[in-house]
């Protein structure tokens, strides 16, 4: 079979940054599996104490590569990983491991973030924008360079509704050569004091330090073969290389997640809004086929603008989170996890106000009974802290979730057009055919067997399936002891307040 892409990867050498996450974990794979690269350099770091050898290790046993390993059990032995950390200055790179880079790396993908929407816009800067300009800086020196992709996420320019393929540094109070000196000649403190005003319209430090990073790729990546991957909110995989394939709890899977371990019922989000979330092996797909089609275009206008792929839902197959909901509540009626704490009920809310409210009778008046409960048997309280966390995180996801945003996918749309028949059945990334309720069906069985550790089985359905009617009744029973108590109260206030009128 005659593929451009698999031959544009044939005996390449490929760096990632950001190989360890969820989004790196799928690239590498799918490289590995579907393509004859010949080697991939990926960065690590030292996490926690536990050096990067040790991770290393611990990475290649993921779940994620049973496939790979089974098809070709000897893959991973084109793995080598590079010790550095984009946090640091160089990128935290030895001088040995620079040479090589700089000598054989063909392929650059820089996937490296901070996913945190909350992080402190230090720290943001420093990993979401400087080691966009250290990579930038890298692939500079890499001789063999023929493509860089940048991944940044389709809601770099979210001050806009409709968002183009473009750049948008117009929406920037201040250019980034400028936010970077003043990070660096400032102490963490001042700087922090500074960030309302750095920020203007972006809603969180995330966005903010993404489309930072793009300024960068636009004014100092000038001449090299480079472009930039947008993603919508990246969840589960769909098809390849497993179903359902989750790694960790974040985001939008954290609260889906939370909803179906009956520990979150009250959410913070306008139902009717479009869901732009995408699968991450579609996502794969896309930085795979545009890193050629950079190249292509390269080494036609080597002093070109970067083309720019955003990847987003297709306007012809749109999903609502009411939709979303609807799949996921369905999926844990017909299958229920055997890990559920509490019946799986959810309530919606696209006011704030109310929902600082209510999450004090959903969510923290029962949290601080059950932290009593738990200190009564001499276990650490937890569900407090959980749910400041969820709520931290539900308010993160508002500027998302509250507001429907029309993205442009022509670049995008046009490299699906010019791959061939073989080239799509490898490498799919067709949104406007996609089954949602198959997908959701398949998010829900990966969040069930990666997150709860709970496999499906005829007799762990069967088992949920009894928790879940008990805590049916049990959440019925409740509820009705609960407006009796109210109805009760209101009563009992009325007839007091009758006879002093």
């Amino acid at each position: 079979m005659t593929s451009e892409i698999i031959s544009f990867y044939k005996d390449k050498t490929v760096f990632i940054t950001g190989g360890t996450g969820l989004l790196g974990k799928v690239v590498v794979e799918k490289l590995l599996r579907a393509t004859d690269v010949k080697r991939i350099y990926f960065l690590v770091r030292t996490k926690r104490g536990e050096k990067m050898e040790a991770r290393f290790e611990s990475w290649k046993k993921d779940q994620v590569f049973e496939v790979l390993l089974k098809k070709k059990p000897l893959a991973l032995e084109k793995m080598t990983p590079i010790s550095g950390d984009c946090c640091a200055p160089d990128l935290g790179i030895s001088d040995a491991d620079r040479r090589i880079l700089a000598a054989e790396v063909q392929v650059l993908i820089h996937g490296a973030a901070s996913v945190r929407f909350e992080e402190p816009l230090e720290q943001a800067v420093v990993i979401n924008t400087r080691a966009v300009r250290l990579i930038t800086q890298l692939a500079r020196e890499m001789r063999l360079l023929e493509s860089f992709v940048h991944v940044s996420t389709a809601f770099s320019n979210c001050v806009v509704p409709q968002i183009q393929e473009r750049f948008y540094p117009e929406h920037l109070s201040c250019p980034v050569d400028k936010v970077l000196d003043m990070h660096n000649s400032v102490s963490s403190e001042t700087f922090e004091k500074m960030a309302p005003a750095l920020m203007g319209k972006f809603p969180n430090t995330y966005t903010y330090t993404k489309a930072l990073g793009e300024q960068v790729i636009q004014e100092e990546a000038k001449g090299l073969p480079v472009g930039i991957f947008r993603p919508a909110i990246i969840l589960s995989t769909f098809k390849e290389p497993v179903q359902g394939w989750v790694d960790g709890l974040q985001g939008l899977i954290a609260m889906i997640f939370a909803t179906a371990y009956g520990f979150v019922h009250l959410m913070l989000v306008n139902l009717k809004v479009n869901a732009p979330i995408v699968p991450a092996d579609y996502c794969v797909n896309v930085a795979i086929a545009s890193a050629v089609q950079i190249a292509k275009i390269s080494k036609q206008n080597k002093n070109g603008p970067p083309p720019i792929y955003a990847f987003t839902p297709s306007e012809s197959n749109l999903v609502t989170y009411e939709d979303l909901a609807g799949l996921c509540y369905q999926n844990g009626l017909e299958v229920p996890n055997a890990k559920m704490i509490w019946y799986p009920f959810t309530h919606c809310t696209r006011c704030p106000y109310l929902y600082g409210i209510g999450i004090y009778f959903y969510h923290l008046l029962p949290g601080y009974l059950l932290d009593i409960v738990l200190r009564l048997k001499g276990q650490k309280p937890m569900m407090i802290k959980s749910y400041h966390k969820v709520h931290e995180g539900m308010r993160s996801l508002l500027p998302f979730s509250r507001q429907t945003f029309t993205m442009d996918m022509r670049n995008t749309n046009e490299m699906w057009q010019t791959m061939s028949p073989e080239e799509k059945e490898m490498f799919n990334f067709d949104m406007s055919t996609l089954n949602w309720k198959e997908y959701v069906t398949c998010l829900m069985e990966g969040i069930r067997l990666y997150l709860f550790k709970d496999l499906r089985t005829p007799e762990s359905v069967a088992q949920g399936k009894r928790i879940l009617k008990r805590f049916y009744v049990l959440d019925r029973l409740l509820k009705t002891v609960l407006v009796i108590l109210f109805g009760v109260s209101i009563w009992l206030l009325i007839t007091n307040l009758v006879p002093l009128l």
